[in-house]
């Protein structure tokens, strides 16, 4: 973090010091929440959560090198105390994002915003020093956090801002104001709390909302193809760019096609340039988030080229998102567990098939939760697609919602053994254990609260015998 000293941080969040003896003391480490994480020069957020409560932890921080403790009542070691903790925490990400003068670059979605942070991070940082969450660290906890890892080196700092309800990305855009501002996609994830796309369109748009106008360099970057987010045009005064596969695209993709191994490669075309892209990930649903991020980086001064070559070596960054990985035997796993809704399960289905042609494809699947009323129709419709696609076979895993996505697959014509539904994780490794003949491609794909990625870790394993930690 940029260094501050403990009194300029206590008038930051409106704090008053208890226990310091020396207020003038800086802050010169990160900025954390678990004691684990607590070195020499850091400042330790104390939360209360359900089962942990931080200020029990505030002794260990402070002999581990902690500076002080950010907490709502006084620790007996030197502390900043506030009366709420988390719009502290807020508050201090905004005074340091605000001296940094670094070029913020926020992104929502209903799906691939993981995917897409990555990618724009990837590309960003070859010109020059970038910040970017990790993981899905999306929320008003994890995003302060984030931007409290700039340095004054930062130049960018990009950040997933995630919503479960009118009002949230509203508020996380205060505590870190954007200069670009990019909106995926309005898709059914959490369809069930917001209760219908309008309404996360809504909450999406709020992002536009929260730039500067365009003569101050705000730029909104919508997704041409998606009719919902390209309307958000209207709720902003910022520059609009539009990215997609759409002619009407500022920025857009052409010969899209997939190599024999599912990956995807097309001409990426630029206001400035085009140039040739071929992805080191698996998946056509991947290029609508190159086009994004290709658009981030192009109003940032990138070119066609530049772009191309830094998407064209781009990984993973995250776990369990379309991770592959071949066994010595020759069986492909890819564990896509980390989370899921109707549209990215569909996109995980059609990366199977891209990269299974000629070989044995299995859909390990599980529940996707959030989704409300609209949970029945969604889990048939993921069953029903793995039939037209061929997928070899189908194991849903779980209770009811399993049960939907295996009547879909049965409805749409799978008979015999092309789909089973077993009762746990377990029961499906055992099953995988004993059908897998090499060449075999498995995908493992789940809402993250069924906790799948268990199943691909222990097909991994191979020959173990062991039982897989299942939810």
């Amino acid at each position: 973090m940029i260094a501050l000293s403990l009194a300029e941080i206590a008038e930051v969040v409106g704090g008053q010091t208890h226990d310091i003896p020396d207020p003038s003391v800086q802050v010169t480490g990160p900025v954390v929440r678990d004691s684990r994480e607590a070195v020499p020069g850091s400042l330790f957020v104390a939360f209360v959560g359900e089962r942990v409560d931080g200020h029990d932890f505030a002794e260990q921080v402070v002999r581990a090198g902690a500076v002080a403790v950010l907490a709502a009542r006084p620790v007996g070691v030197p502390a900043i105390v506030v009366d709420d903790v988390q719009r502290a925490l807020g508050a201090l990400a905004r005074r340091v994002v605000t001296d940094l003068g670094a070029t913020l670059v926020g992104l929502t979605g209903s799906a691939g915003k993981t995917s897409t942070k990555d990618l724009i991070a990837q590309v960003l940082r070859r010109k020059a020093p970038t910040v970017y969450t990790p993981g899905s660290l999306n929320n008003e906890i994890g995003l302060p956090l984030t931007a409290l890892t700039a340095t004054e080196e930062t130049r960018f700092l990009v950040l997933e801002m995630g919503a479960r309800g009118i009002g949230h990305i509203r508020y996380l855009t205060e505590l870190t104001p954007p200069r670009i501002g990019l909106v995926l996609n309005v898709g059914s994830a959490h369809i069930g709390e917001f209760g219908g796309r309008e309404q996360i369109a809504r909450a999406k748009g709020e992002l536009v909302e929260a730039l500067p106008p365009a003569e101050e360099g705000g730029t909104a970057v919508l997704n041409a193809d998606d009719p919902l987010v390209r309307a958000m045009a209207s709720r902003t005064k910022a520059k609009v760019v539009l990215f997609g596969e759409s002619d009407e695209a500022d920025v857009r993709a052409e010969n899209v096609r997939l190599t024999d191994s599912g990956q995807p490669a097309f001409r990426l075309h630029t206001p400035s340039g085009a140039s040739d892209v071929t992805m080191r990930l698996y998946g056509e649903h991947h290029v609508s988030n190159a086009l994004a991020a290709a658009a981030v980086a192009h109003e940032l001064g990138m070119s066609a080229e530049e772009i191309a070559t830094a998407l064209s070596e781009a990984d993973s960054l995250s776990r369990w998102r379309m991770e592959v990985t071949e066994r010595p035997d020759g069986v492909t796993i890819v564990n896509d567990a980390y989370n899921a809704n109707p549209e990215s399960m569909k996109a995980a289905l059609r990366a199977l098939v891209a990269m299974g042609r000629g070989r044995r494809t299995w859909a390990v699947l599980g529940k996707m939760a959030e989704l409300g009323d609209e949970a029945l129709a969604e889990h048939d419709a993921v069953g029903r697609l793995a039939v037209r696609l061929n997928v070899s076979k189908l194991v849903a895993v779980g209770g009811i919602e399993a049960s939907w996505l295996q009547l879909g697959a049965y409805n749409e014509g799978s008979w015999g053994e092309e789909s089973v539904h077993v009762s746990d994780a377990q029961a499906a490794v055992d099953l995988l254990r004993s059908e897998l003949r090499p060449g075999d491609v498995v995908l493992v794909k789940a809402s993250r609260s069924v906790g799948l990625e268990g199943v691909a870790q222990a097909l991994l394993e191979t020959g173990a015998e062991g039982e897989v930690s299942a939810r």
